[in-house]
């Protein structure tokens, strides 16, 4: 990458975890009848996968950009969960039956916040309806995390665990509030292989305060040492518009250049180690299911990152929660309180959503394909091709994509570059400039 392109593609834009994205959502066409309206379509028999969102944390990282709330108050827990199963009970009686559940993600927040007796209330009475296990994963920090929930989680059939590293480095871990020592994460990841894990996860950010090549090469050889099965290398995102935590080391991040030079130094390490780089910011062992799924084109993506399998129906559950229904999203309230008070009133705690249009799918799919393929195809939506070669001509010169026939490709000069790609798709950010910066830099 050269610092030409750098600076000519490093703009703010989205991840595109879905499309529309959600500052892009309709709001003004949503209803929350309109949406149990959706919900009544569900195919029971073809089952969905549930996100659950447990906000707590006993402290605050300062480089997090999710919703969650601080306490040391265990407390809440009780009253949380509670509100969790009333909040299933009610799409299953919108849904008209208790579908299966495929796949179960408990995301953060800090889900070991929870005791591994409330982990084990929750998840036993929502599969309880389950005729066979479905694939649970669950994200935990180090310094949460206990014998305790590691076999309650497995026991319930959770196999896959993802642990929230960052960084290795002391330095870096003080200006982001994030601690854990290397000692603690072997520690967990050797009981979690013991007790029956099959894939351990790990997460590092590149481009966080005080982190340099040294730092970067020290933690990704760290991480080599323990051989996690997947590696999510995520670049960081900075945006103190919504969480001002991070304003507190802006002086201390690295410049764009810097921060890219980062990432090309653990891309090197990883792959010389045996890692396969899948989609984009992650890495898998070579014999590793997501790998597969990349090489031979059935990787899919979905608000809960990169996945072996596709479900046309999520529903989220939990405060800031986003529901998928593939035509269809919603997402709940942001603040703990409000959704307590929602459910407690028997109503479904939805602060806005969207419906898809026609060309809403169409680029979604496409979109979606590039996310996971680099590549896709325009052979049914010819009308397309036109107006796209416009707007992509200046990538096609710069070498970032390339046509073969109604076959658009991203180069592999242009991967670090495919939000951009996908940017250029996005006709409801091309026809709505927002007034203000609302994503992180795309590189």
């Amino acid at each position: 990458m050269t610092n030409a392109l750098l600076k000519k593609y490093n703009v703010p834009g989205p991840r595109y975890t879905s499309y529309p994205t959600v500052p892009y959502w309709d709001t003004n066409s949503f209803s929350i009848e309109g949406w149990k309206a959706e919900l009544g379509k569900v195919d029971q028999n073809e089952g969905v996968s549930i996100y659950i969102h447990l906000p707590y944390c006993e402290s605050l990282c300062t480089y997090c950009g999710c919703t969650t709330r601080i306490t040391k108050n265990h407390a809440v827990e009780n009253p949380y969960v509670a509100a969790l199963l009333k909040e299933w009970k009610m799409y299953s009686e919108l849904i008209g039956g208790t579908p299966e559940i495929k796949e179960l993600h408990l995301g953060g927040g800090t889900p070991t916040f929870f005791s591994a007796e409330n982990l084990d209330k929750l998840l036993s009475e929502l599969l309880k309806h389950n005729a066979t296990p479905p694939e649970i994963s669950v994200e935990a920090h180090p310094n949460n995390t206990n014998e305790d929930h590691l076999r309650v989680l497995n026991n319930l059939g959770c196999r896959r665990l993802s642990l929230g590293i960052q960084d290795f480095d002391k330095e870096v871990q003080a200006l982001i509030n994030r601690h854990q020592s290397f000692e603690t994460v072997d520690w967990i990841t050797k009981l979690a292989r013991n007790i029956g894990y099959e894939s351990i996860n790990y997460d590092l950010i590149y481009g966080l305060p005080g982190q340099s090549e040294t730092t970067v090469r020290q933690t990704i050889e760290s991480t080599i040492k323990l051989r996690p099965d997947r590696i999510a290398f995520y670049s960081y995102a900075h945006v103190p518009w919504m969480k001002r935590a991070q304003k507190s080391f802006e002086d201390k991040l690295p410049s764009a250049e810097e921060k890219r030079k980062l990432y090309e130094l653990g891309k090197k390490l990883l792959t010389e180690n045996g890692y396969v780089e899948v989609g984009m910011d992650h890495f898998a062992l070579e014999n590793d299911s997501l790998t597969d799924a990349f090489k031979n084109g059935t990787l899919h993506r979905n608000f809960m990152g990169y996945t072996t399998q596709k479900t046309n129906y999520i529903i989220g559950l939990g405060v800031s929660s986003i529901s998928d229904l593939w035509a269809a999203f919603a997402q709940n309230v942001k603040k703990v309180e409000p959704y307590l008070s929602l459910i407690e009133k028997g109503e479904l705690p939805v602060e806005r959503g969207h419906l898809l249009t026609e060309e809403d799918l169409k680029l979604r799919q496409h979109i979606l394909n590039i996310m996971c393929r680099f590549q896709t195809n325009f052979a049914d939506d010819i009308d397309l091709i036109v107006q796209l070669s416009e707007r992509l001509s200046e990538m096609e010169t710069d070498n970032l994509i390339s046509w073969e026939g109604s076959i658009l490709r991203v180069t592999k000069a242009g991967v670090p570059f495919v939000r951009n790609v996908c940017m250029s798709l996005d006709q409801r950010m091309l026809l709505q400039k927002p007034a203000t910066q609302l994503f992180s830099q795309t590189v």
